[in-house]
């Protein structure tokens, strides 16, 4: 082989390595930055990296249905993911909308029960990663920081399960719709592809033609701007005020 071809292939191997390696170095970050493995050595971290599944997912792909047996903890590597629950007559429910670098079906990753919701990707091209149960049980048995961590995660879903219970509960569309916006102001993976009108209305149980007449009272109200493609905040103030906060 000619020196001028084994510079190609070289070329090539080292192309496909560093696209191969760059999902492994992002998802090492994550792992590092979740609160589930903060304080585990760099051995286990490995362990875990070398245990975890990639998948590329196209919009509206189903990743799992609730019922079924859970396979793991899941992680947006990439787009965004919906948790989704449908009532008897069909109509779906938002449980979350998840960007890069969030985890779902942690409870069932843990208990070692069924999902319980759905999920499916939101946004074309998009991507998860999946840290299979008996890999997470192996460094749970052996790790007692990890288990603390845990608990802390956990107590933290539980709150949050609890303000979006008293938010169905006791707030209006309008003031469900302002504290929507004010967390997705905070949180830049509540924004981008995917989160469509008809998600933010599906997420705060409403339809999507009385979230527009939301978007209206809100905007007469001074609080936002909005058009078909955006909302804009312009008084925080009194966005925070409508939505009770």
């Amino acid at each position: 082989m000619s020196a001028g071809l084994l510079h190609e292939a070289y070329a090539i191997l080292c192309g496909i390595l560093s696209q191969d390696l760059a999902p492994m170095t992002a998802l090492r970050d994550i792992l590092q930055s979740l609160t589930y493995f903060q304080g585990i050595s760099q051995v286990e971290l490995d362990r875990l990296v070398a245990s975890v599944v990639h998948r590329r997912v196209e919009n509206g792909e189903h990743l799992f249905f609730e019922g079924e047996p859970s396979s793991g903890l899941w992680i947006v590597a990439e787009g965004h993911v919906k948790i989704y629950k449908l009532n008897p007559d069909g109509a779906e429910h938002i449980l979350h909308i998840l960007g890069p670098g969030a985890t779902f079906n942690d409870i069932a990753a843990m208990d070692g029960g069924s999902n319980p919701a759905n999920a499916a990707a939101l946004t074309t091209p998009g991507a998860i990663w999946l840290l299979p149960t008996n890999a997470l049980a192996d460094l749970l048995m052996s790790n007692p920081r990890m288990a603390m961590n845990i608990i802390r995660l956990m107590a933290r879903r539980v709150r949050t399960l609890v303000g979006q219970i008293e938010d169905l509960a006791l707030y209006s569309v309008v003031v469900r719709l302002a504290r929507f916006l004010l967390k997705q102001a905070q949180d830049p993976t509540l924004s981008g592809p995917g989160v469509t009108r008809t998600a933010i209305a599906a997420h705060i149980n409403t339809t999507p033609q009385t979230l527009s007449v939301a978007l209206r009272e809100l905007e007469h109200s001074g609080a936002i701007t909005f058009d078909r493609q955006r909302v804009r905040i312009v008084r925080n103030d009194t966005l925070r005020s409508i939505a009770m906060l």
